[in-house]
C-alpha cells in the first residue's frame, strides 16, 4: 500500500508505504491537546516506508516525561503530521494529514481511556485499553 499526505499549506509533503500495523484512536491527553480537544486518528505504518517528499519538518519532544513521542508537523502551518515513538519501528500517521483519510477505514484499537473525556465517542465493539494494550 502507498499512501500519500501532507499539511494544510502544501509545503511538506510525505510518503508512506508499506502495511498498516495498526489503526488507533488515541485519547492520551497528549493527542488530545494535538488534536484540540479529540482524541487522535493515528495509522501506524513501517517507518522504513515513511519519506518527506518535499519540504521539511519540525519536530517536538517533551523533556520532562520518559520515553516521549517525538511529534513532527510544518512549521509554517502547524499541521500535525506524524508521531514517532522511541524504539517502535512505526511512523504514526495523524489520519487527517493524509490526501485520502477514507484509506484510514475506522479504527480496530482504541487507547488511553483512562485520558477519555466526557463528550468522546468510542466505536462500538472495538477493543479499548486503558493504556497500551500488552
Amino acid at each position: 500500500m502507498r499512501l500519500e499526505g501532507g499539511c494544510y499549506c502544501k509545503n511538506v509533503r510525505y510518503s508512506v508505504e508499506g502495511e498498516p500495523v495498526m489503526r488507533a484512536q488515541c485519547h492520551c491527553r497528549e493527542c488530545q491537546y494535538i488534536a484540540g480537544g479529540s482524541p487522535a486518528l493515528i495509522l501506524g505504518m513501517p517507518a522504513s516506508g515513511f519519506q518527506i517528499e518535499k519540504g521539511e519538518t519540525k519536530a517536538f519532544t517533551r523533556t520532562d516525561i520518559e520515553n516521549a513521542v517525538t511529534r513532527e508537523f510544518c512549521a509554517d502551518c502547524g499541521t500535525h503530521l506524524l508521531s514517532r515513538v522511541p524504539n517502535l519501528p512505526l511512523a504514526l500517521i495523524k489520519v487527517g494529514s493524509l490526501d485520502d483519510p477514507k484509506a484510514f477505514g475506522g479504527p480496530d484499537t482504541v487507547l488511553y481511556t483512562c485520558d477519555i473525556q466526557p463528550f468522546h465517542i468510542l466505536p462500538e465493539g472495538v477493543p479499548a485499553h486503558d493504556r497500551l494494550p500488552g
